[in-house]
């Protein structure tokens, strides 16, 4: 606790951590601006993030994101790990995206070795990583109502998501970390019946998604706390590396899936629907989430029917017992969940990585906030921080 001197020249506490009070002219007390710390938050939430706000009264003048509090090294430990064993590194840092993550590791690899991957593994990884961002999503469109006060979304979002998880578990065998892709393919085919629950499962949620149009997206309370607020342009998106739903959210538009296709997206061009708003506040970043999830399920939809129509046959390639990538570098991204995830490999030829950089999403779409809140109220500040969608070990990694 600081001490302060008062007009009558007794000296007291100060009233509030980080703010100085002083005589000024004809006696007047004066105040300077106040240190606020949003976090680190309590250990047993599911990420540790911390921001230092300096307040003037009610408006934040600036703002610095501290990260780092959940690092583990994943891109150090790549290098001891060989090219099977950073596929469960890799899903780990993102734990909502966990297929999109191994998906563009295996990418980067299999670049590398120059591999053709079976097309039924190709439509079978695309079906994935659509399930893969509906679950993501769920997520984020139960949370973000709860952040500003509205209890009843989450549980809707958390149905949901156990009909998909429900399949996702059953095909690979993990509930969060599913490690099902591997370099050439896949771990295994699917189940006998498996598309049918899978199919099943897609529809039982799409008939119940439209509770968050309701629900949310109507409710004008929460329309109130996020319409107009946190406006984010498209100039920041561009200085800052702002991707996925965030950036689309604010007119850029752009989506890899589209712009530079990989998996069995090109054939899907028809069905794949690129949804972007040009308000850029709070509310326009959570309708494009919400009508993302609806396009991902038709994603998933014409995935499955196209699988409905291949023959049988393998999943995945015969590799070596020590598998080497031959010396030399590539590059693989991917339109995760979250935005632009980026593979940076580096191989001199050995069983394992020289060097793998992992670009992630959330690490540049949380340093906006240092030019998106200053001149924003304190108020609003929980709203503009939950509509950036992040998970926090993707940022720290």
């Amino acid at each position: 606790m600081s001490q302060r001197t008062t007009t009558d020249g007794t000296t007291g506490t100060a009233q509030a951590p980080g703010t100085q009070t002083t005589v000024g002219v004809g006696g007047a007390a004066e105040s300077t601006d106040m240190v606020l710390n949003i976090g680190p938050q309590h250990p047993s939430t599911h990420g540790v993030l911390r921001l230092r706000l300096v307040l003037d009264g009610e408006l934040i003048s600036q703002v610095e994101p501290v990260v780092g509090y959940m690092h583990r090294g994943a891109e150090k430990l790549f290098e001891a790990r060989d090219y099977r064993q950073i596929i469960v590194l890799a899903n780990r840092h993102d734990w909502l995206s966990a297929f999109s993550n191994e998906l563009g590791v295996v990418l980067a690899v299999e670049r590398m070795l120059g591999m053709e991957v079976p097309e039924r593994a190709v439509w079978t990884r695309t079906l994935l990583a659509e399930l893969n961002r509906v679950l993501n999503h769920l997520m984020f469109l139960g949370s973000y109502p709860l952040e500003l006060g509205g209890i009843t979304p989450v549980f809707h979002a958390f149905r949901e998501r156990e009909e998909l998880q429900h399949v996702m578990e059953e095909l690979s065998g993990g509930r969060m970390h599913y490690m099902f892709n591997r370099v050439g393919g896949l771990k295994e085919d699917m189940p006998a019946g498996w598309q049918a629950r899978a199919r099943q499962a897609v529809a039982d949620v799409r008939s119940r998604m439209d509770i968050f149009d309701r629900l949310v997206t109507g409710n004008e309370i929460f329309r109130g706390r996020t319409r107009g607020v946190g406006v984010l342009a498209p100039e920041t998106v561009h200085a800052y590396g702002v991707s996925g739903p965030i950036a689309r959210a604010s007119g850029v538009d752009f989506d890899l899936r589209r712009d530079e296709p990989y998996l069995a997206y090109e054939e899907l061009r028809d069905t794949l629907k690129v949804v972007t708003r040009s308000e850029g506040d709070c509310l326009a970043r959570f309708e494009v989430l919400l009508e993302q999830a609806y396009n991902s399920l038709d994603l998933a939809d014409a995935c499955l029917d196209r699988l409905g129509q291949l023959p049988p046959g393998p999943v995945n390639q015969r590799l070596p017992k020590v598998l080497k990538a031959p010396e030399g570098a590539t590059y693989a991204w991917t339109e995760n969940p979250l935005g632009l995830n980026g593979y940076y490999l580096v191989s001199k030829g050995e069983k394992t990585p020289y060097r793998l950089k992992l670009r992630s999403a959330s690490f540049n779409n949380i340093q906006a906030l240092t030019e998106l809140l200053p001149g924003t109220l304190v108020a609003d500040m929980v709203a503009i921080l939950g509509s950036f969608f992040f998970v926090v070990g993707d940022i720290d990694k």
